[in-house]
């Protein structure tokens, strides 16, 4: 049973996961809870089964990052032109940030969610955490070698912002010391190729944990909550859609490439992405994908893929926070001038880094709020359908971390066009490195 099951596509059994979630999720809600108002065991049980997932995602992100942006830094070494593919890189990565943050201001004007909508203004207060353009300056520098803080519940947490300095530096500092720095970096990347192994099994559960998330997300929210906030949900997926279905495959097709052979080769990340709301937990795939199916060279991805995961965030930096700006100041009344516009475009692409602080676009949109000065209480507001929302905003996050590293080795002839245009793809649970004896792939 086991060996039937290891021989269906991996993209398949997520797929198959995320009906049977929606089923359950289904039958959980239509169970009700308990006498006393706690969930039923079914609803429960996906939770546990969903949250468990989430949080072994969560624990191997602090080693990911500092191992994965440490190699890529020194990896960079191995490609020619570095500096110029590091700003290639960078340019393309706000130029489709403003893309998309242009469609969702346009998406806002047209739809005009905040007058379209029936929630109740007193029913939500401010979140806790909020962001600023303090918070993101201030967030840079870290506080202790670990990037740790203290959190809500009196325990410690990583700063997933400092993190990413602390590893930038080290991994410049190794490319100036040169030869002394090598064992250094030989250890850096045992380390992370434990930790890839290790997150790799992670992965292999993503089809239970995507029936135990999407099973909780239909039991706990349902239909009715999208009821209020349908006008703005659907803006949202509208902008999601137009950015992944017509400019992204534009984009692709103005530098020759096949936007079908892309979606066949990047899909097995998106839907990741779709059902685990997670860049980070996605990189491992991501970065495989981008590769093995779209002929994006390993030194370069290994540089490009790990960045965009922690800055290149089109769903929750662009789309969503421009939206979302618009909504709260049409609910509250307050007009935005062209001024307020061109803020709302230059917070999303330059600020989206902001949102590496602290996990989920909320701090991004509090960071947008509060550039405009509207009421961050209309945060609150839209809380209440930010899960199902970031479903969607991720998995255009991901298509457009491997869509760009494609796009910039294509510009600069370092894309292996034939494995891009090849109809094959490569299950991302299966390593296609041939072993030298057997001439077979090497499943991890």
């Amino acid at each position: 049973m086991l060996a039937r099951l290891r021989r269906v596509p991996f993209a398949a059994q997520v797929l198959l996961a995320l009906v049977l979630g929606v089923a359950l999720g289904l039958v959980a809600r239509d169970m009700g809870p308990v006498a006393d108002g706690t969930p039923n065991w079914l609803t429960s049980t996906l939770q546990t089964i969903g949250s468990t997932f989430v949080t072994l995602l969560k624990v191997l992100v602090p080693p990911l990052i500092v191992t994965a942006v440490i190699v890529s830094i020194a990896n960079l070494r191995q490609v020619s032109n570095a500096a110029r593919l590091a700003g290639q890189t960078l340019l393309w990565f706000a130029i489709t940030a403003l893309i998309a943050v242009s469609l969702g201001i346009g998406l806002g004007l047209l739809t005009q969610p905040g007058r379209n909508s029936s929630v109740d203004a007193t029913a939500q207060a401010a979140p806790e955490t909020t962001g600023s353009w303090w918070d993101f300056l201030t967030g840079l520098v870290p506080v202790n070698i670990l990037g740790l803080q203290s959190s809500a519940d009196g325990g410690l947490s990583f700063n997933v912002l400092q993190l990413i300095v602390l590893a930038v530096a080290i991994g410049v500092a190794a490319l100036k010391v040169g030869e002394p720095a090598e064992p250094f970096l030989a250890l850096t990347r045992s380390a992370l190729a434990i930790v890839q192994k290790l997150l790799w099994w992670v992965i292999l559960l993503a089809p239970l944990g995507t029936v135990g998330l999407i099973g909780n997300a239909v039991a706990s929210y349902g239909w009715e909550s999208l009821g209020s906030l349908g006008v703005f949900a659907g803006s949202v997926y509208a902008g999601l859609a137009l950015v992944l279905f017509v400019v992204y495959p534009v984009l692709l097709r103005l530098h020759g490439l096949s936007p079908l052979r892309y979606f066949a080769g990047a899909w097995p990340a998106i839907q990741l992405a779709f059902v685990s709301r997670s860049s980070i937990g996605t990189l491992p795939v991501t970065e495989r994908v981008a590769e093995q199916n779209l002929g994006v060279p390993r030194s370069y991805a290994s540089f490009a893929v790990p960045l965009g995961a922690t800055t290149k965030m089109d769903g929750c930096a662009a789309i969503y926070p421009a939206l979302a700006a618009i909504f709260v100041a049409q609910f509250f009344g307050v007009d935005l001038s062209l001024t307020d516009y061109l803020l709302i475009a230059l917070v999303s692409v330059v600020g989206s880094a902001a949102t590496a602080g602290v996990t989920g676009a909320v701090v991004m949109l509090t960071l947008t709020l509060s550039t405009l000065g509207l009421p961050l209480a209309g945060v609150g507001l839209l809380l209440a359908i930010d899960p199902i929302l970031d479903m969607g905003r991720t998995a255009v996050n991901v298509a457009g971390q491997a869509l760009v590293p494609t796009i910039v080795a294509k510009r600069e002839g370092i894309l292996d066009v034939d494995r891009y245009r090849s109809t094959s793809t490569v299950d991302p649970v299966v390593r296609v490195e041939v072993d030298d004896d057997l001439r077979r792939p090497v499943t991890v």
